[in-house]
């Protein structure tokens, strides 16, 4: 009989706590309809119901990073102990909250998923050097999926009660904490340890080749958040212009979740030509679906159908790439602070991304063109991915393989 591997026992099961405690991150999202009404939210509230979740993120990340708090606690406790205040904050939903308070209480929620994605890239790393591309791609796929799942859980909107996705959600946190908490162990290759020292980040940002990374992330993120927050409300208003969609919860779900693949695919493929590439052939491919989607806002469906599937599989399959290329470049007692800061400033982007999007849309009348607007981000990535290609220190990433 066979025996799995230590490591492909720690990625399958950190994998599939991020899928559950990640479930927590669109649960709001995937039914603001219903919310806006129960909530009784403005327009501009029902927007920062989900960018309170961004803000929340960047708060977290970034106060990680200032106090290098994933360089100093243990991972697998700082994992669990988050997953249980997301799972509790969501909950708290179901208390029918003023609209303040609700965001507050995805304020929170945000603040606490900053504190299980970035340690949980950091905590895979331990166990993968060769492979670690493929690993870190898995991870995202696992964050992907867990994002995904609340649209599966809404369903069709007539037939939903909102409070089962809360619910839900909130029972998957719960059983994430437990994995981290008591299933898991970091791996043999762990980074160095530090003491909180404020000059950290200093260093961060003096690292060319860590900020070429990271700003080929920041132009992924201008794409990513905002198609996978307003991709509902997009394939909605298609819907209603005559686009013959039969249920537009199941394809942003199938959309959103096709990512998982992705993630693993590309992480597959930079282990083979290296990160640089394999970002730069996804972002182009993206960049590209955003650009073509408004083409067939009204038809045919099947071709609407086949750019949104491939967007979906390539706005995300990247995002792993760019974490993993951190590990690769920076100092190895400030993998932590890395990592955050980058998800940190990434995820700030999100925010204002998430809240022009619809705003564009009503300027525009419709959202046919809409997406137009985060077309310059992934063609800034791939740019920042290119130029690290030609970085002497990018021999570090991938093997060798750039």
């Amino acid at each position: 009989m066979s025996v799995i591997p230590e490591h492909w026992k720690a990625l399958s099961l950190a994998a599939a706590a991020v899928i559950l405690s990640l479930t927590t991150w669109f649960s709001a999202t995937a039914i603001l309809p219903e919310l806006i009404v129960v909530f009784e939210l403005t327009t501009g509230q029902s927007s920062w119901l989900t960018n309170a979740v961004q803000v929340g993120f960047v708060a977290g990340a970034l106060t990680s990073s200032l106090m290098s708090i994933s360089d100093v606690l243990k991972l697998t406790r700082l994992m669990a102990a988050a997953s249980l205040v997301a799972a509790l904050s969501n909950a708290l939903l179901l208390t029918e909250p003023t609209g303040g308070l609700a965001m507050l209480l995805r304020f929170i929620t945000g603040v606490s998923l900053a504190f299980i994605y970035p340690p949980a890239m950091k905590f895979i790393a331990t166990w993968f050097v060769k492979g670690r591309g493929l690993a870190m791609g898995a991870m995202v796929g696992a964050l992907t999926l867990g994002s995904a799942l609340p649209f599966l859980f809404r369903g069709d909107t007539a037939n939903i009660d909102w409070r089962l996705v809360i619910i839900g959600s909130s029972v998957c946190s719960f059983i994430a904490a437990i994995i981290f908490g008591f299933l898991l162990s970091e791996g043999p290759h762990s980074f160095a340890k530090t003491k909180f020292n404020p000059r950290q980040l200093g260093q961060v940002v003096k690292n060319r080749p860590v900020m070429l990374a990271n700003f080929g992330y920041f132009g992924h993120m201008w794409e990513l958040y905002a198609m996978w927050g307003w991709l509902l409300a997009y394939i909605t208003a298609a819907q209603s212009n005559g686009l013959e969609v039969s249920n537009a919860a199941f394809l942003t779900f199938s959309v959103v979740a096709l990512g998982a693949p992705g993630c693993v695919f590309c992480g597959w493929l930079a282990d083979k030509i290296g990160r640089c590439y394999a970002t730069s052939i996804m972002m182009i491919c993206s960049g590209s679906a955003a650009l073509l989607v408004g083409f067939y806002f009204d038809g045919p469906v099947w071709v609407f159908t086949l750019v949104a599937m491939v967007w979906g599989f390539t706005v995300v399959a990247d995002s792993a790439q760019f974490s993993a290329a951190v590990t690769e470049l920076s100092d190895s007692s400030l993998v932590g602070s890395s990592l955050a800061l980058q998800m940190g400033i990434g995820f700030a982007i999100t925010i204002f991304a998430i809240w022009i999007t619809p705003q564009v849309a009503q300027w525009l009348g419709s959202w046919q063109w809409t997406f137009l607007i985060l077309v310059p981000g992934p063609f800034v990535g791939t740019w920042a991915m290119l130029k690290l290609r030609q970085h002497p220190d990018s021999v570090r990433l991938a093997a060798g393989k750039g």
